[in-house]
């Protein structure tokens, strides 16, 4: 039996209404017949390499199923394919197959390098763009540019070995494979006519100066799921894809026990008139290929065939009885230079009109039902044409990465009951706590090649401008996390796919308090939604509690954090000078989650009077934190000399040295700031009197931090913030010089003093370093490809901003700030905090020369035409100096946060 979570009150808040909404609202409140979010792009970009493919001895994901394996290896757990499109169980897959009479394969999905391939760790070597997507998928848009010449895949892999951790990495423009527009622009778009009925238009464009030809192979298939002998897909028998009569020599028909019956029709080429020939296999491993011709093939003509038929040109491969499980119609087309070609492919559940026929009115129609929706959002409503161009693709790469994840971990362990065992001890080779995890959703992704599969504190960071757009999925995705299925027994949530053990900041709360008010009005939100988050929070907070506070003290030491390289050593694990470390950020997060809790609680007590008493328990742990931050041991984690919080390295004997790093880690305190008005304590009178009643007894609490002061802009106004008002401005002088943390596109992660002025520290008979690092990291520590020691990152920014923001409700006009320091320049923090979005947001909009600091300072390669002037990738994370988009190029999880920089 499938497990879900159960759905949550999610009304869509109608401010604008259109046809969108309207959808969107049908399909929250599960009209029968609106089930218009069934089929989308959840189809994966990489499912080779990953954790759930891999049953290796010792958990070598990447070498275990290589990308040469994707050509003919069956997965087990999902599929992958490029620009595609599946149900959200993803049993039956489309996508677009490309082969340019050079490569040796077909192009069926994205190439990359594996994390030991790529001079920085794993990347993506390719040229693709999410264009555009409603929240329903009834219009979706994307760009794949496929080079004429061979594609350089062992080019970019030799190259990438030769290269240093200090030089730059080797890009498939590097290679010349986009010179003089020697390239097709493949850009496939998706209108549904109904929630069952999708007609896909295939636009192919020859971008060179001269005439070339491509085949073009829309390909349907079932995800294989009969061979591993599953339990949890609904289907017991085989699927089939069979030709229909020939008197319709396009279509194709689908059947699967629980999905049902579809129609798929691939249409003549509108220029030739000719119909696609129908190739036919079955999703199933070539063994005798790829092991040997000691190994036995489940089919007569495996999941290469077409491949065999189209490349090898050895037509018998494929199954002359046109049935199978896999499915592609071959289009040759011989484009002249500049020409485009549009090919039509249909999938209903009913026998449709053909695929031609009236799918111009339905992509005109959805084409605008798009543009009015998006002319409602932040970021788009009133911008300029360019910021506009740039929020709507940073929505839709947002939407574009939904994707079907599946890995029972249990299942995964054991092995399934029809194929050989996995290895012993597979249950210490990674996840062997999380036998309970049952993940079979759609899940938004942080990048859907790089990584594939959830990770807690991205999703967090995804789901608030995905609650501009679809705010029942932001409040499903943040729900489903706390479900007993995936939260651990013991309170934790699972962090990412490789180590669901580790620790993640703890955002959670933070995200859905704040999608909870995006949910709407005061007075007519989602209070359902809120309780139910917050019993299960509270789980999650004891953990935390009991795991990460080893001396009781309130100083919490929480491992790496999700904050790769920033620290002296790998803070996940034993310190080489033994001892623990007291981490300035892992303490602010906890102070940070406090007072998340506390506004949640007091917004729930206002209608359900028990939540009083949860409420004085977050306040006075928030103060308690606090306080151990600032005065612990004489001055805590707060360095006077310096006017910065630190990080602790206690020895044995409780000796207490602060590592004198200046990083966001001393930065993250600024994040916990909350407000109490006089209005709500009049409301609730037993918070009221425990919180009246601390303040007057615990009054020397209030030295180091603000506790409860008085705001001198809102009456009857209090707040709660770890650094004092002298402390902030001492801090605040750090964030705005341009000489520590402020860059031209945002804050970075670690002070650019650093550059000159390494911190050093001999223990354990080594050196460590950190020293301020711009770009990609320079060293293989503890974060792979991942760097905080330089670049800006978005989510940490995002937080600051919105802190700074809160300050200035707090504190008015009267408190200012020099931006940037030394420069005479005087801002109120409101002001403040609105450069510091402009810095940010000016990474992806163009300079007075055209130019976008996020793609480097010449143009890209494969920018060879006006309409690619608007194309953006959002990464990772920003050279610290120039801007450059560095990291996975399409983590349009949570750099979609310029959303709402933009606005």
């Amino acid at each position: 039996m499938t497990k879900r979570p159960a759905r949550i009150n999610s009304a869509v808040p109608v401010t604008d209404v259109n046809e969108e909404r309207e959808r969107l609202a049908a399909a929250a409140a599960r009209v029968p017949g609106a089930d218009w979010q069934r089929w989308g792009p959840y189809l994966s970009e990489r499912q080779w390499g990953t954790v759930r493919e891999d049953y290796s001895p010792k958990g070598d994901a990447w070498d275990y199923f290589p990308y040469e394996h994707s050509v003919a290896r069956a997965y087990r757990w999902g599929e992958d394919g490029l620009l595609g499109w599946t149900d959200r169980q993803c049993r039956l897959c489309f996508s677009v197959a490309l082969w340019n009479e050079r490569d040796a394969h077909l192009k069926e999905r994205l190439f990359g390098l594996t994390n030991g391939e790529g001079n920085h760790g794993e990347d993506v070597k390719e040229a693709y763009f999410y264009l555009e997507s409603t929240p329903t998928h009834s219009f979706a848009r994307a760009l794949y540019k496929y080079p004429q010449a061979a594609f350089p895949y062992q080019r970019l892999r030799e190259e990438s070995r030769r290269r240093s951790r200090n030089e730059p990495e080797f890009e498939l423009e590097d290679t010349g494979a986009f010179a003089d527009g020697r390239y097709f622009d493949v850009e496939a778009a998706y209108a549904k006519a109904g929630p069952e009925d999708i007609c896909i238009q295939i636009t192919i464009t020859n971008r060179g100066a001269e005439r070339a030809r491509l085949h073009v192979l829309p390909t349907l298939w079932f995800r294989n799921t009969w061979i591993w002998g599953c339990r949890h897909d609904g289907c017991e028998r085989k699927p089939s894809l069979r030709a229909a009569a020939k008197a319709r020599p396009g279509v194709v028909e689908a059947e699967h026990e629980s999905l049902g019956r579809f129609f798929w029709e691939a249409a003549p080429d509108p220029v030739t008139g000719v119909a696609p020939e129908l190739l036919f296999c079955d999703n199933e491993t070539n063994a005798q290929k790829l092991f040997g011709p000691g190994a036995s093939n489940a089919s007569a003509y495996p999941k290469d065939a077409i491949h065999a038929a189209v490349v090898d040109g050895r037509r018998d491969a494929v199954n002359p009885a046109r049935r199978g499980t896999k499915v592609a119609a071959h289009h040759v087309l011989d484009l002249a230079a500049g020409e485009s070609r549009i090919l039509s492919v249909r999938l209903c559940a009913a026998d449709a009109p053909s695929a031609n026929e009236a799918a111009g009115k339905v992509f005109a129609a959805r084409a605008a039902e798009s543009a009015a929706f998006h002319a409602t959002l932040p970021g788009l409503r009133g911008a300029t044409p360019e910021a506009a161009a740039v929020a709507r693709q940073a929505y839709a790469g947002l939407l574009w990465s939904k994707q079907f994840y599946h890995y029972v971990v249990e299942d995964w362990i054991r092995g399934d009951a029809e194929q050989p065992a996995p290895p012993p001890g597979r249950d210490q080779v990674r996840n062997g706590d999380w036998k309970h995890l049952f993940a079979r959703d759609i899940l938004s992704m942080p990048d859907k090649w790089e990584y594939p599969w959830f990770a807690a504190w991205d999703t967090a960071f995804h789901m608030l401008p995905m609650a501009r757009v679809d705010p029942a999925f932001a409040k499903d995705q943040l729900n489903l996390l706390l479900r007993e299925w995936y939260m651990h027994p013991n309170g934790q949530m699972p962090a990412y796919e490789f180590n669901f053990s580790d620790v993640n900041p703890p955002v959670h709360a933070w995200a859905c308090w704040r999608v909870y008010k995006l949910s709407g009005e005061r007075g007519g939100r989602d209070r359902e939604f809120l309780a139910r988050v917050f019993k299960k929070l509270l789980i999650n907070f004891t953990w935390w509690v009991n795991r990460k506070d080893p001396s009781g003290r309130h100083l919490f030491a929480g491992g790496f954090l999700g904050l790769d390289n920033i620290g002296v050593f790998d803070r996940s694990k034993p310190l080489p000078t033994g001892g623990h470390l007291e981490q300035a950020d892992g303490t602010a997060w906890m102070a940070f989650y406090c007072g998340t809790m506390l506004a949640m609680a007091l917004e729930l007590a206002e209608t359900e009077p028990g939540y009083e008493d949860i409420a004085s328990k977050f306040f006075e742990h928030f103060i308690m934190i606090a306080d151990a931050m600032n005065t612990v041991g004489g001055t805590g984690l707060w360095h006077e000399e310096d006017g910065f919080y630190y990080d602790q390295l206690l020895d044995g004997q409780g000796r207490a040295r602060p590592m004198r790093v200046r990083s966001m880690v001393g930065l993250i305190p600024l994040f916990a700031v909350e407000f109490i008005d006089e209005a709500r304590l009049d409301a609730l009178p037993g918070f009221a009197k425990r919180t009246r009643w601390f303040m007057k007894n615990r009054s020397d609490l209030s030295a180091q931090i603000t506790y409860m002061a008085e705001s001198a802009k809102c009456a009857g106004r209090h707040m709660l913030a770890i650094p004092s008002r002298e402390r902030l401005v001492r801090l605040l002088r750090y964030v705005f010089d341009e000489a520590e943390f402020l860059s031209p596109h945002g804050v970075r992660s670690l002070s650019r003093r650093h550059a000159e002025a390494p911190f050093v520290l001999e223990a354990g008979g080594e050196r460590h370093e950190v020293r301020y690092v711009p770009g990609d990291s320079d060293t293989w520590l503890f974060g792979g490809n991942s760097n905080w020691r330089g670049p800006v990152w978005l989510p940490l920014n995002y937080l600051l901003i919105e802190s700074l923001e809160r300050y200035h409700h707090f504190y008015g006009d009267d408190f200012k700030v020099e931006v940037p320091t030394g420069s005479g320049v005087w801002m109120t923090l409101g002001e403040a905090a609105a450069e510091l979005s402009r810095r940010v947001s000016s990474l992806f909009l163009p300079d007075a020369e055209g130019r976008r600091p996020a793609l480097g300072a010449e143009r890209p390669a494969w920018a060879t035409g006006d309409a690619d002037r608007d194309l953006v990738l959002f990464h990772e994370f920003f050279h610290g100096d120039d801007g450059r988009g560095l990291g996975a190029s399409h983590q349009t999880g949570w750099t979609a946060l310029v959303t709402e920089l933009l606005r």
